[in-house]
């Protein structure tokens, strides 16, 4: 038997690239959902809520199918970088984070809005941030503009040239989508993938 429809609750350009390398049929839908974190809210429960409250979003629109949500959240000592959404801000993100170590938090769900299953988890990586000068940082804003981006930090374009290093389970992570989890997640809903 066929497994249901797989859609992907997101927009984002890199996250439906690194869907697309699993070789399945998708589409992608924009979520409509505030991302704002909660008072109090950590970092990790934020980027957990918020891939799970994607991917219900689309789930009214689709209800028979395998719906994939995922949000990233980026901290440092407490303080949370979410999209920095302009330039003074996004400047000021990575200029607060070199020099540093940031754990990049994000939260994956696939939802099946068939039987109501619901898989989430969370996927870290840390990120060592070069000492990077403030010339650099200009340049690199004006190159890549990633005000859209969890701490200003683009690293599937020229954002790795401001990375010292990386650690974590799952290098796609980082770029938005851990397909290392999130084949396992496909596998339990009975989806082949090889």
């Amino acid at each position: 038997m066929p497994h249901p429809p797989l859609v992907l609750a997101s927009t984002s350009p890199f996250r439906r690239e690194l869907l697309a390398r699993l070789n399945l049929p998708f589409t992608a839908v924009a979520p409509d959902v505030d991302e704002s974190p909660l008072p109090g809210e950590l970092p990790e429960q934020t980027a957990l809520r918020l891939s799970e409250k994607k991917a219900r979003a689309v789930a009214a629109l689709h209800p028979n199918a395998l719906i994939i949500g995922s949000d990233q959240v980026a901290s440092l000592e407490g303080e949370i970088f979410g999209k920095p959404g302009d330039h003074p801000r996004a400047a000021a993100q990575l200029q607060r984070m070199r020099g540093k170590t940031v754990n990049f938090y994000t939260g994956l769900c696939l939802y099946n809005s068939r039987t109501g299953a619901s898989h989430l988890q969370g996927i870290p990586t840390l990120v060592t941030f070069r000492h990077v000068s403030d010339d650099e940082i200009e340049r690199y804003l004006k190159a890549e503009t990633p005000y859209n981006c969890a701490g200003s930090a683009k690293c599937e374009g020229l954002g790795i040239a401001l990375i010292a290093r990386m650690e974590g389970p799952d290098p796609n992570a980082l770029i938005g989508l851990p397909l290392i989890a999130l084949c396992d997640m496909l596998r339990a809903e009975s989806v082949q993938i090889l």
